[in-house]
Parts: structure tokens; C-alpha cells; sequence
């Protein structure tokens, strides 16, 4: 290893492996592996440097280890023997290579996350890349924290089956639930799951930044929200400070789609004509004009500066049309009257729905039909 003696003395070799301090043999220890580094290898020299990796992976000072897994986190030049030896030392000498190091196999990893303890998951789940064969263990055996950073991870490539299990195994963890909602891509099936498992906030974005099928959307925006929002709801018909209402929910990221066709669903226009509003910073006189005398296009014109979801519209425009064509009488059949036309509107639209959204607002009605006709029933 011509290369790496001259650049190294004949005594850093002896203070290497037989230095009196662990200091000394550290500051030796680090030397060489700057060089091997730095050093282009032959295949010589490279199966030497590795013998000398052997010896220092051996020594029973810290420091020495040590000064392999930090100079040597992300190099080639370590074997995958002293890689995976260094992996069951201490932490100050195992979590640098388990972050970094491409010296193990994908066996490798899974089997150290199997068994490494939560430490050492979380710093696997930190590597710039991880195959499905690391994910599935970790979707298996990983602790909380392991599955946040790994979840969180745009490099690690998880299956469907893989995020199923993790939603199985923490269902009751905000933090988990959340990494997983807010990755760049989802299987539908994961987020139709994650809608009825996540806070109001987290589901707003899964709505607004992934997949989910108009009949999930629907249940979101008129049934299916905690009762949180119906209480914001029944408050937005009663308050006479609309704007001001609007105004705070605005600033506590409340204001969400969900909420505004909840809140046409029962009735209440001017609540949405705020919201709107306020989410487009237009004055509401002029939403006011775009959403009831600016034709076909005012509507649409005013819901897109909004920054509402596409997917969402034709509901919000069958609201607004049903609300132009009924007369409310204030009797107590008025909301169910309202959201039983809505839907009716919905499904003759001129674009053309889904079979499984027009069985699923089909179902809708005859729930709302049965529960009229058991309201009458019991007057």
C-alpha cells in the first residue's frame, strides 16, 4: 500500500497498534483513515486498509472506534464485517455508520432494526435512502420515534401493506399517523384509512393534497367531522359578528372546506359568503356578487381564489343552486328539506359521476328519507 505509507511513518504504524494511550492510537487511528479516504485505492491497497480497519474495530479504547465511524460514516472503503461489528458497539461508534455507512446490505439493516433497540432504528430511519426490505421492518419491529423520522423520510420507499401496518401497530399515535399523512404520495386505500383516523387539520390536508374518492369527500365535508365542527356550524347561524367569526377561524387554520359546505348544507349562505371571503381576500360585497349574480363562471371564479379543493365544487355548486331555488319557511323540516335537494342537485349535474358516488349519495337519501319518515311517525 504504497500510497498509504508515505503518507504515513513507520512509527504512526507502531503507535496504530501498539500505542501506550488510547489518545495516541485515536490521533493514528484518524490520520490513516484521512488518508484512505482521501487516497485513491488499489485493489491492494484497499484489502490492506482493510486488515488495518480490522485491527483498529478491535481496540479496546472508545476513541479508536470512534475515530473509524466518524471519519469513515460514509465511505466505501469499510467492510461490511468491521461495518457490522462497529454496529453492535456503543452509540458514539454505531450510529454514525447506521446513518450513513453503504457497507451494509438491506438484510443487514432490517436485521438491526429487528434487534438493535430504538436507537438504532431511529438512526436507520434517518439514512438518505431506504429500500422497502428496511421499510418493512421498520414498519414491523420499528418504535414510535423510528417510524416519525422514517415515515417522514422523502428517501424511504414504503408499501402499501408496510403503511397499513404501521397505521395496525399505532393507531392511537398523532405524531405516527401524522408522518404518514403528510408523505409526498399515498395509496388511496392508506388515505381513505387515515381520514377517519387523524385530527381535523391533518385530514383537511390529505383531502386537499391526495386522492380520496368523491364519496370520502362528501362524508368528510357533511357527516362524518367531529363535533367540534358541528358546534362551530350551529354557532356560524347564530352569531351576528359573521366576519368576525370568519376572521378567527381564519387565524386558527379553521376555516376549511369541510367546514364551509358543512355549513351550507344547513343553511347558512352567509357564513359561507364570509368564508370565502376571507380565505380570498375579496371583500364580501364582491364574493357576495360572484357568488349569486355573476353567472356560471362567478361561482367557480371566487371558489378557485379561494384556494378551495376542485374535487369539492360540484358539491359546493349544488349547494348554492339548491339554496337559490328553495324558499325557507323556518319550519323544523328546513335543513333536512335543503340537504335532501343538495344532494339531489349533485347527482344532476352535467359532468358525470362515478357509479360508486352516485350509490353512495343514493344511500345518503334513503337514510335521510327514513329518518323523515320516522320523525312523522313519532309526532
Amino acid at each position: 500500500m504504497a500510497t498509504t505509507r508515505s503518507a504515513l511513518t513507520d512509527e504512526d504504524i507502531r503507535t496504530l497498534v501498539k500505542g501506550a494511550t488510547p489518545d495516541e492510537r485515536a490521533l493514528a487511528a484518524r490520520k490513516l483513515c484521512t488518508t484512505m479516504e482521501a487516497t485513491p485505492l488499489s485493489d491492494e491497497d484497499r484489502a490492506l486498509a482493510a486488515d488495518i480497519l480490522r485491527v483498529m474495530a478491535a481496540d479496546a479504547a472508545e476513541l479508536v472506534r470512534k475515530a473509524i465511524a466518524e471519519e469513515l460514516k460514509a465511505s466505501y472503503v469499510v467492510p461490511r464485517d468491521v461495518a457490522v461489528r462497529l454496529a453492535r458497539d456503543v452509540e458514539s461508534v454505531c450510529l454514525p455508520l447506521l446513518t450513513f455507512s453503504p457497507a451494509f446490505t438491506d438484510a443487514d439493516l432490517a436485521e438491526i432494526v429487528r434487534l438493535g433497540g430504538p436507537v438504532r432504528q431511529v438512526a436507520i430511519a434517518k439514512r438518505p435512502e431506504l429500500t422497502r426490505t428496511v421499510t418493512d421492518s421498520l414498519a414491523e419491529h420499528g418504535g414510535e420515534r423510528a417510524l416519525v423520522t422514517a415515515c417522514a423520510n422523502p428517501g424511504a420507499d414504503f408499501t402499501e401493506n408496510a403503511l397499513q401496518r404501521v397505521m395496525d401497530r399505532f393507531e392511537a399515535s398523532e405524531r405516527v399517523l401524522a408522518a404518514v399523512a403528510y408523505r409526498n404520495a399515498l395509496p388511496l386505500t392508506v388515505t381513505e384509512r387515515l381520514i377517519g383516523m387523524v385530527s381535523e387539520r391533518v385530514r383537511n390536508h390529505l383531502v386537499t393534497h391526495h386522492a380520496v374518492s368523491a364519496a370520502t369527500a362528501l362524508t368528510i365535508a357533511t357527516g362524518a367531522a367531529e363535533r367540534a365542527t358541528v358546534d362551530i356550524v350551529d354557532q356560524a347561524g347564530k352569531t351576528a359578528d359573521v366576519k368576525g367569526l370568519v376572521t378567527h377561524l381564519q387565524r386558527e387554520r379553521k376555516l376549511t372546506a369541510s367546514l364551509l359546505l358543512r355549513a351550507l348544507a344547513h343553511g347558512h349562505m352567509t357564513f359561507f359568503e364570509w368564508g370565502v371571503a376571507e380565505l380570498a381576500g375579496v371583500p364580501h360585497h364582491r364574493t357576495w356578487l360572484m357568488i349569486h349574480d355573476a353567472g356560471p363562471l362567478g361561482l367557480r371564479a371566487i371558489y378557485e381564489r379561494a384556494g378551495l379543493p376542485a374535487r369539492l365544487f360540484p358539491a359546493f355548486r349544488a349547494a348554492v343552486d339548491t339554496f337559490h331555488a328553495m324558499e325557507f319557511d323556518g319550519g323544523p323540516r328546513d335543513q333536512e328539506r335543503f340537504q335532501e335537494r343538495m344532494l339531489q342537485r349533485f347527482l344532476t349535474q352535467p359532468q358525470a359521476a362515478a357509479r360508486e358516488d352516485v350509490d353512495y349519495l343514493l344511500e345518503r337519501m334513503d337514510r335521510a328519507a327514513a329518518a323523515g319518515r320516522e320523525l312523522a311517525e313519532t309526532a
